[in-house]
């Protein structure tokens, strides 16, 4: 049984607290948050008990900590997790500030317990099929990479404000599975984009409806669309393209039945919202986070990972914002000893 502490009592805090009390390996030591009646109500929901956070971080009793608290307070987080020597899964992303978290991953250095951010769409079944298939050289040179995010609805505008925009809050998880699909780091982006929802957000220098473009070294493309409001449900696929070949992770549909009537077929629609389209892949990440723990296993993504998507995310705001071309600025990670 790996002892787990979570931190975060929020929406996607009570989504990690069902999978920590449910998993047969899991001993859910507890929860903590910033507001305690919060955390003390999922404590209760969850059979666990509020804990401070001096009792997340003590390694006599915690073997692992699950970071799903807001996004500013992740890169402090990590750093105490790191100084107790302790396995982590942390939301993305590390910090909203790509500074501020490429210098929290070079203190951290080399960790000395598996570190891992939860970019979960690469743990949907399909995507992962797809990934190994692309990888394993079945549809031969990748060429073409088309990737679609369309959400059904605006978020709340209190989100959209603290999110830092559509690039680095929607888009980057599919900047990540660019990567890790193609197995290259883009060199360049642009993204352009519009607004067809709520005006307010033009003052923040956001959109709602956007288009990237990236270029990979060997000159395969990446086009990823992506949309807060469709009007129709969750739409999420990919198609790659490749010189034998091509194979797609297609859109999911709440069931598979069809009707054929007289001039007419219809079929089941597509999930309400995001979440339902990808519950599973949080407990499959919890999964993989607990076998790198257990067995040893290659963690991923891993910090230094999360920091590459995170620099393709803020080259592709600089393109939204210029309506240039941008060149993608890896940070440069120097191996330091384990903390």
């Amino acid at each position: 049984m790996v002892r787990i502490a979570l931190i975060g009592a929020g929406f996607i805090g009570s989504v990690h607290a069902t999978n920590l009390a449910e998993h047969p390996e899991v001993e859910f030591v507890g929860v903590h948050d910033l507001d305690a009646p919060r955390a003390a109500a999922l404590a209760a929901r969850s059979q666990t008990r509020a804990l401070d956070l001096d009792q997340v971080f003590d390694a006599q009793s915690t073997d692992a900590v699950l970071i799903a608290s807001s996004t500013d307070s992740h890169a402090d987080h990590l750093r105490h997790a790191a100084d107790a020597g302790l396995a982590t899964l942390c939301e993305k992303p590390i910090d909203l500030d790509l500074t501020r978290a490429n210098e929290v991953v070079a203190e951290i250095g080399v960790p000395g317990a598996p570190m891992m951010v939860d970019f979960n769409r690469r743990f949907d079944r399909d995507h992962a099929e797809l990934q190994r298939s692309v990888r394993s050289g079945d549809i031969g040179t990748v060429e073409l990479v088309q990737m679609t995010s369309r959400g059904p609805a605006l978020p709340p505008f209190g989100y959209i404000e603290a999110s830092g925009g559509q690039m680095r809050d929607q888009a980057v998880h599919f900047f990540d599975l660019a990567r890790w699909i193609t197995g290259e780091d883009p060199e360049s982006v642009f993204a352009t984009g519009s607004v067809f929802t709520d005006p307010r957000m033009a003052h923040l220098g956001d959109v709602d409806t956007s288009a990237a473009t990236l270029r990979m070294p060997s000159g395969a493309l990446v086009q990823i669309d992506c949309t807060r409001r469709t009007g129709y449900g969750y739409d999420e696929r990919i198609e790659v393209l490749g010189s034998d070949g091509l194979i797609e992770s297609g859109r999911h549909r709440v069931g598979s039945v069809v009707r054929y009537g007289s001039g007419r077929v219809v079929g089941d629609g597509l999930h309400a919202g995001w979440f339902e389209r990808v519950a599973p892949t949080y407990r499959a990440a919890l999964d993989h986070f607990l076998a790198a723990i257990t067995s040893g296993a290659a963690v991923g993504p891993t910090l230094g990972e999360a920091l590459k998507a995170q620099a393709v995310a803020e080259a592709a705001t600089r393109s939204l914002e210029s309506g240039r071309l941008a060149r993608i600025s890896y940070p440069v990670l120097v191996s330091t000893p384990a903390r």
